[in-house]
């Protein structure tokens, strides 16, 4: 598993240690549990100008999933793991449904509701929808809480998913220097993307791709990227240098989707790219030196030291400052998932907009919130027994405690002890 962090007893971070380390402090009663996810500890006693090996952040945004890695560039260890889920998807959704609600409440006349839509402000510059506001807010307060726990002196993350100037103008800086291996790492990552890793001719996947030419350079093609496609060594073969409307005058559906596909650009990587470099202007408030890298290096430094194809790992060979052997085999990466902090609406709705619920009560029941991560120990009765999960609080006293195995009801809060308080994320071991 990850190395345990450390503070002292003036909160400040220590150098992160190995959990049998971990262990015999807490078994000596020279330190406490701070906080469970992820594990920290704090000190009872004081330690006096303690030797900091400075340590740096790596941060791989992806449109759903982010990895973080805490690395010690001198020796190649991973100090730390995990991976980020977002939840962009479901506040999309919550708007989605918050606005069909509204717009058919409008349009029925039953109750009138001005739209908002004239008197609203201009967008300001460098404005995102919620769903990606989301995903930034969620690295951030990561990045934030991290510092906090470990001495981390420097951040390292992927800017750009692909360097597009690289590959539409090569010749910035000398063809023979952009095209290198690295330029190909560039390319394919691109490809591979926008063609869903599949052959563009006859969709066949998990087989070697090649790069392909849709209109030959045999015949005045460019190596432009809109020129540029992925099939498999078969239909490579068959196609040859013909031209592409001749190659598939049999198959016109195909035709109309590959002369549609590759003028189409790639939306999803775009708006990564978007949000990646609004994280970037924002991580500046950190004052932390910050190395950027491109998916394509990413890919490179991965291949290159043998490493499988994770959101962590790619996390962990992001940047230049990639020591060149990585020590991962004892890292188990924390899972975290962004499950928001409720919703602000007062009752649920039924299908036409109007209130099929009583108004919400206190969120606090008994010095217990939902959500929160409790141990409940109970002595006697049918559910005797040690149960270790999140809670749902019940007005009657009685809650629902969500473990591994399942869901155990009708569990009273005297028997219920905190862990930790609920903080809008959920957490498992990978």
């Amino acid at each position: 598993m990850s190395n345990v962090f450390v503070m002292d007893t003036m909160y400040q971070p220590l150098n992160p240690i190995h959990p049998g380390r971990a262990r015999l402090l807490l078994k000596e009663g020279k330190a406490a549990v701070y906080r469970r996810y992820p594990f920290t500890l704090i000190l009872k006693t004081e330690v006096d100008h303690p030797e900091i090996i400075p340590l740096r952040i790596k941060l791989d945004p992806g449109s759903k999933t982010t990895g973080l890695a805490i690395v010690d560039d001198k020796s190649g260890d991973i100090v730390f793991a995990a991976e980020l889920f977002h939840r962009g998807d479901a506040v999309k959704r919550a708007l989605d449904d918050r606005r069909s609600l509204r717009r058919s409440r409008r349009q029925r006349k039953t109750r009138y509701r001005e739209p908002r839509y004239t008197n609203r402000k201009n967008k300001k510059k460098g404005w995102l929808p919620p769903s990606l506001e989301s995903r930034i807010a969620n690295i951030l307060t990561w990045v934030q809480r991290l510092s906090r726990s470990c001495p981390i002196e420097a951040i390292s993350m992927e800017l750009v998913k692909f360097d597009l100037q690289q590959m539409e103008n090569p010749e910035i800086s000398g063809i023979e220097y952009q095209q290198g291996i690295l330029q190909g790492y560039e390319v394919r990552e691109y490809l591979l993307e926008k063609w869903n890793r599949k052959c563009a001719y006859c969709g066949a996947r998990e087989l070697p791709l090649q790069v392909e030419h849709i209109h030959p350079r045999a015949k005045g093609g460019t190596n432009r990227i809109s020129n540029l496609a992925l099939s498999c060594e078969k239909c490579n073969i068959a196609k040859g240098t013909q031209d592409i409307a001749v190659f598939l005058k049999k198959k016109p559906d195909v035709l109309k989707r590959i002369q549609a596909q590759a003028k189409t650009p790639l939306k999803d990587a775009t708006a990564v790219n978007a949000t990646r470099w609004a994280l970037f202007e924002q991580l500046k408030a950190t004052h932390l030196p910050i190395e950027c890298g491109s998916g394509g290096a990413t890919k490179w430094n991965r291949i290159t030291r043998g490493l499988e194809k994770t959101h962590w790992l790619d996390a962990c060979c992001v940047g230049r400052s990639t020591p060149a052997i990585l020590h991962y085999q004892q890292i188990k990466p924390l899972l975290i998932t962004a499950t928001g902090h409720g919703n602000r609406q007062m009752c649920r709705p039924d299908k036409y907009g109007f209130p099929r619920t009583s108004a919400k009560g206190t969120r606090r029941m008994k010095g217990f919130q939902t959500g929160d991560v409790v141990k409940a120990v109970v002595p006697h009765g049918k559910k005797r027994g040690i149960f270790v999960g999140r809670v749902a609080v019940r007005s009657s006293g009685f809650f629902n405690i969500t473990t591994k195995d399942g869901t155990i009801q009708g569990i009273s809060y005297r028997y219920c002890q905190l862990l930790q308080r609920c903080d809008g994320y959920r957490y498992h071991i990978g």
